[in-house]
C-alpha cells in the first residue's frame, strides 16, 4: 500500500491509489469509495463532501444528507469555499473542490493528528481537484449529487434553465467570469451561457419574455441556436442572425428574446458586443462605474431578417464588466425605490476586491435584501467578467471607446 513507500513517493502512490479508486467506482458510489480509499491510504478517520446549493447560500453534505449544512456566511467550510484555499480547523482539513474556477464545494477530511494533517494536506488538495473533474461526468450518470444541491424542488422551467448552464464560473490566466440566476429554484426565462476558447471568451445573457415554461422554452431554443452557430465557427454577427432566424421561424415574432452577445479577445482586451434589446452593461474601471453605451438593436426573433451590427470596446487590465438583466435594474424595494438607482452602484463598488463569483453572490444577496421577503416578480441575472491583461497594443486612450 502507499504507506510503505518512502517520503514523497509514498504520498504520490497514496494519492494515485485514491484517484484510481474513484475512477473505477460507479458514479453514485464515487464519494463513498473516496472516503474508504482515504481511510485505507492516508488514515483519514472521517470524510464529507459539501456541495454548494443552487442559491449559493449553503454547503450541503453528500455522505450524511441528514447532517448539518455549512452556511456560506462563516466558518471553516465557508472560508475554504470563498478563499479557494485549504483551511485547517483542529484536525479537520477543508479543501476546495473546484475545476477551472467553477466551485462545486468543499471536501472535509478528519486526520488522526496535526502531523498527519501536515503530511497529507497536499495530497488531499490534489484529490479534491481530481474529484472536481469527475463530478460533472458523474452528474450525467446519477442524480445523487444534484439532489443534494437542492434545498427544495426546482420548478420545471428552472430545471431547464440550470441544465443549459456550462457552469457558474470560469477562471483562466487572463480572465475570471461568474454569473448567478435568481430566483434560483424558480427562474423562468433569464439566463446566461459562456464558452472559453484560445482566442475568444464568449458570453450570452438572455432576458426572457413570458412566464414559466413559455419563457424557458424560448431561452432554450435561443441558446441552442447560438451554440450551434458558435460551434460551427461563425462570427458573433452570424450567431445572432442564426438565432434570430430560428426564433422567428418558431414563434413568428409573438415571442422574442432580449439578448446580449459578448466576445472578449483575451489577448488584446477587445470586446465585441451585439446589443439585441439587451440587459445593461456596466464597466468598473479603477473607482469609476459607467454604463457601456451600446446602440440598441431588435431582440432576437422580433422580426424577420434582422441584420445585426457588432460594436467594439477596449478593456484595460483590471477592468470589470458587469451585465445585469432588467430584473435587477427595475426591481423596487418595499420603500418603492429602484435597486439600480443607488444600491446597485454601492454593491458593485463594495464588491470590487472580491472574485467575480463572490461578487455576484453578494450583489444578488443585497438585491434580495433590498426587495424584502416576498418572492421576486421577475428573474434576475448578474454576471461579472474580470480581464487581467495584457494591455491592448492599439488602444492608447484610457476611456472606453465604442467603435461602429
Amino acid at each position: 500500500m502507499g504507506r510503505d513507500a518512502p517520503g514523497g513517493s509514498r504520498a504520490m502512490n497514496s494519492g494515485m491509489a485514491v484517484i484510481g479508486a474513484m475512477a473505477r467506482a460507479c458514479a453514485h458510489e464515487m464519494v463513498d469509495v473516496l472516503a474508504a480509499a482515504l481511510h485505507d491510504e492516508l488514515g483519514v478517520t472521517a470524510v464529507e463532501l459539501l456541495l454548494a446549493d443552487y442559491q449559493l447560500v449553503t454547503l450541503l453534505p453528500v455522505l450524511d444528507p441528514a447532517g448539518p449544512a455549512a452556511p456560506l456566511t462563516g466558518g471553516p467550510a465557508a472560508g475554504c469555499f470563498t478563499q479557494q484555499e485549504p483551511v485547517a480547523d483542529g484536525t479537520d482539513l477543508y479543501v476546495p473542490v473546484s475545476i477551472r474556477g467553477d466551485r462545486h464545494g468543499v471536501l472535509r477530511a478528519t486526520l488522526p493528528d496535526a502531523g498527519a494533517l501536515a503530511r497529507h494536506s497536499a495530497t488531499l488538495a490534489e484529490v479534491a481537484t481530481v474529484l472536481a473533474h469527475m463530478l460533472p461526468a458523474a452528474d450525467r450518470a446519477t442524480d445523487r449529487y444534484d439532489r443534494v444541491r437542492r434545498t427544495r424542488r426546482l420548478t420545471l422551467a428552472a430545471e431547464m434553465q440550470w441544465a443549459l448552464l456550462p457552469g457558474r464560473s470560469c477562471r483562466t490566466a487572463t480572465l475570471d467570469f461568474a454569473g448567478q440566476l435568481e430566483p434560483a429554484y424558480a427562474v423562468r426565462g433569464d439566463g446566461f451561457d459562456w464558452s472559453d476558447d484560445h482566442d475568444r471568451f464568449t458570453v450570452t445573457v438572455t432576458n426572457g419574455m413570458g412566464t414559466g415554461m413559455e419563457a424557458a422554452t424560448l431561452t432554450t431554443v435561443a441558446i441552442t441556436a447560438l451554440r450551434n452557430a458558435r460551434r460551427a465557427g461563425l462570427s458573433l454577427v452570424d450567431q445572432a442572425s442564426l438565432a434570430d432566424q430560428a426564433l422567428y421561424s418558431q414563434f413568428r415574432g409573438e415571442l422574442h428574446l432580449s439578448t446580449l452577445l459578448l466576445q472578449l479577445d483575451p489577448h488584446t482586451g477587445q470586446v465585441t458586443f451585439i446589443d439585441a434589446g439587451s440587459p445593461v452593461v456596466l464597466l468598473l474601471r479603477a473607482g469609476d462605474l459607467d454604463v457601456v453605451e451600446l446602440a440598441p438593436q431588435p431582440p432576437l426573433g422580433a422580426q424577420d431578417g434582422t441584420e445585426y451590427t457588432a460594436q467594439h470596446v477596449w478593456l484595460t487590465p483590471g477592468d470589470r464588466l458587469i451585465v445585469v438583466s432588467d430584473g435587477v435594474t427595475e426591481l423596487r424595494g418595499g420603500d418603492g425605490n429602484r435597486y439600480a438607482e443607488r444600491a446597485l452602484q454601492r454593491a458593485l463598488r463594495r464588491t470590487r476586491a472580491m472574485a467575480p463569483l463572490d461578487a455576484v453572490r453578494t450583489v444578488v444577496g443585497d438585491l434580495l435584501t433590498h426587495h424584502g421577503t416576498s418572492p421576486l416578480d421577475d428573474d434576475a441575472v448578474v454576471t461579472c467578467l474580470d480581464w487581467y491583461g495584457p494591455r491592448p497594443p492599439i488602444a492608447p486612450e484610457a476611456d472606453v471607446r465604442a467603435l461602429s
